[in-house]
C-alpha cells in the first residue's frame, strides 16, 4: 500500500502523505515514494499536504527504532537518502505550495522549509524537535536557515519549543495562517494566481531564486540578462506581452 495519495486535477498535482495512523510520520518508504513523486511531477503546480489530523510528526517511530541498530555507514546512507527527498522537493521546477494542519514537528517542518509557499491552519504547530531526541535537525539545517534565518533558529533548534502558527508566520514558516475551514480556499487562490502566470516564465523565476543565493555576484547580472533575454524571445513571452497590448488573456489560462 502507498504511502501517498497522488491526483492529478488538470495542470495541478496535489500530493498527499497517507499515513494518518502515525500522523503522517515518514519511513524509508515514504521517503522513496515522495522522491519519486517529486522527480516525476509534471504539473504547473503541487499542492503537500497531509491526511488527518496532521501534516507530518517527522520520523516514523519505528523508523527511528532501526536506526539504532544500523552502523554508522549504514545511518549515512539513511540520512543521504532523506536529504536527497528534500532536494528533490526543493528543487521541483514547478511551484509546491504546502498545505499544512496540526503537527509539522521535525523532519515535517522540513517538508514545509522546502515549499515555496506555505498556507497554515490557525491550529498549526511547528517544532524542530530533534534535540529532544538527543539529535539534531541536521538534515534540515539548510532549508530551515533560508527560510528563517540565523537568529530564529538560534532559538529554535536548541529549544525545541513549540512555534504556535502565527509565530510560524512571523519568523518566515508560513506565508498564510487562516482557519481550517478556509485553508482549501486559500489554496486554490494561490494556484490561480500561479496559473494565471506563464508556465516557463514561473520556472524561471523559481530557478532564479534558488541560483542567485549560491552564485557568484560577478556572475549574477549575466545570468539574469540571459533569462530574461531568453524569455523575451520564446513562444510564452512574445504572446504574454501581445496579448497585454492586445487587451486579451494569454493562450496559457486554462
Amino acid at each position: 500500500m502507498s504511502s501517498l495519495l497522488v491526483e492529478k486535477s488538470g495542470s495541478v498535482l496535489r500530493i498527499t502523505l497517507n499515513r494518518s495512523e502515525v500522523r503522517n510520520a515518514f519511513d524509508d518508504k515514504t521517503i522513496a515514494e515522495l522522491t519519486d513523486a517529486f522527480a516525476n511531477a509534471d504539473a504547473r503546480a503541487v499542492v503537500l499536504s497531509g491526511a488527518g489530523k496532521s501534516f507530518c510528526a517527522g520520523g516514523d517511530l519505528e523508523w527511528m527504532r532501526r536506526s539504532i541498530d544500523l552502523s554508522a555507514s549504514e545511518n549515512f546512507a539513511d540520512a543521504m537518502g532523506l536529504g536527497k527527498m528534500f532536494e528533490t522537493i526543493n528543487s521541483c521546477p514547478c511551484p509546491v505550495i504546502g498545505k499544512v494542519h496540526g503537527a509539522a514537528f521535525g523532519g515535517g517542518v522540513g517538508l514545509a522549509c522546502v515549499c515555496d509557499i506555505v498556507v497554515a491552519s490557525e491550529d498549526a504547530k511547528f517544532c524542530f524537535s530533534e534535540t529532544k531526541l538527543g539529535l539534531a535537525p541536521a538534515v534540515i539545517a539548510p532549508y530551515a536557515l533560508r527560510r528563517i534565518g540565523e537568529a530564529n533558529a538560534r532559538r529554535y533548534f536548541l529549544t525545541a519549543e513549540l512555534i504556535e502558527a502565527a509565530d510560524a508566520k512571523r519568523i518566515g514558516l508560513a506565508h498564510e495562517v487562516v482557519a481550517m475551514e478556509n485553508l482549501d480556499a486559500t489554496v486554490n487562490k494561490i494556484i490561480a494566481s500561479i496559473l494565471s502566470n506563464g508556465p516557463k516564465a514561473v520556472a524561471t523565476a523559481k530557478s532564479l531564486i534558488r541560483s542567485i543565493g549560491s552564485s557568484d555576484p560577478n556572475d549574477i547580472a549575466q545570468m539574469c540578462a540571459e533569462a530574461i533575454s531568453s524569455l523575451r524571445v520564446s513562444p510564452e513571452g512574445q504572446e504574454g506581452v501581445r496579448a497585454f497590448l492586445e487587451k486579451r488573456k494569454p493562450n496559457w489560462i486554462e
